[in-house]
C-alpha cells in the first residue's frame, strides 16, 4: 500500500529537504483547515500524476479525516482535471496576446467551478495551486480574485502554493529518482 512513510522513504537523500518541507506543509495548523489543505495536495499531485505520491496522498487524506476527506478529494481531482483544460487553454490567450482569440467564447465546459463538493472558495484555492504549478498567469490571477472575495486570505493562497511547489518537488524527485538510480557501491577489495 503506498502510504506518506513510503513515499518518504523513496526519496533519495539528495531530496532530503523535500522529505522534510513536505512534512511540515501538510502538519496541522495553519491558515487552512484539513479540507484545503489535502484537497490542494491531492489536486497538485493529480496534476503532475506521480501514482504513488497521489495514492499516498489520497491515503493519507483518508486516514487524518476519514469520511469527510472524500469530498476534498473528489474536488482536487476535478480541479486538476479541469485546469489541464484550462491551463492550456488561457495560457495559450494571455501567451499570443492576441484579441482576436480573446474575443471568441471558451466554450468549455466548467460547471464543477459553481457547485463544487467543498466550498467554492476551497475549490478555487485548488484551481489556483494547480494553474501556478502549470504556469497559467491569467488563470492564477482569476481564482485569486475568487478566493479573496470568497472570504479566504492571502495567507491562504499563501499556504496553498507553499503545498503545491513542495508537492511538485516531491513528485518530480521520485520520478527523477526513478530515472536515475543511485550508483551500484563497488564491493571493497580485499588487502593484498
Amino acid at each position: 500500500m503506498n502510504t506518506l512513510e513510503n513515499v518518504r522513504e523513496a526519496l533519495p537523500a539528495w531530496a532530503r529537504d523535500q522529505r522534510l518541507n513536505l512534512d511540515a506543509v501538510l502538519a496541522e495548523g495553519g491558515a487552512l483547515s484539513p479540507t484545503d489543505r489535502w484537497g490542494v495536495a491531492v489536486a497538485v499531485a493529480a496534476a503532475r500524476p506521480t501514482v504513488p505520491l497521489l495514492a499516498a496522498l489520497v491515503a493519507e487524506a483518508r486516514l487524518k479525516m476519514g469520511a469527510a476527506a472524500e469530498p476534498a478529494i473528489e474536488d482536487g481531482l476535478a480541479a486538476a482535471s479541469l485546469m489541464a483544460m484550462n491551463n492550456v487553454f488561457y495560457r495559450f490567450r494571455h501567451m499570443i496576446g492576441k484579441p482576436v482569440y480573446s474575443e471568441k467564447p471558451a466554450r468549455l465546459r466548467m460547471n464543477r467551478l459553481a457547485k463544487p463538493a467543498t466550498t467554492k472558495a476551497g475549490f478555487e484555492l485548488m484551481a489556483l495551486a494547480v494553474s501556478a504549478v502549470n504556469g497559467c498567469e491569467a488563470c492564477v490571477k482569476a481564482h485569486e480574485t475568487v478566493v479573496l472575495e470568497g472570504g479566504l486570505s492571502e495567507d491562504h493562497v499563501h499556504e496553498a502554493v507553499r503545498i503545491a511547489a513542495v508537492v511538485q518537488a516531491v513528485a518530480t524527485a521520485l520520478e527523477s529518482s526513478r530515472a536515475v538510480p543511485a550508483p551500484v557501491a563497488e564491493p571493497a577489495l580485499a588487502p593484498a
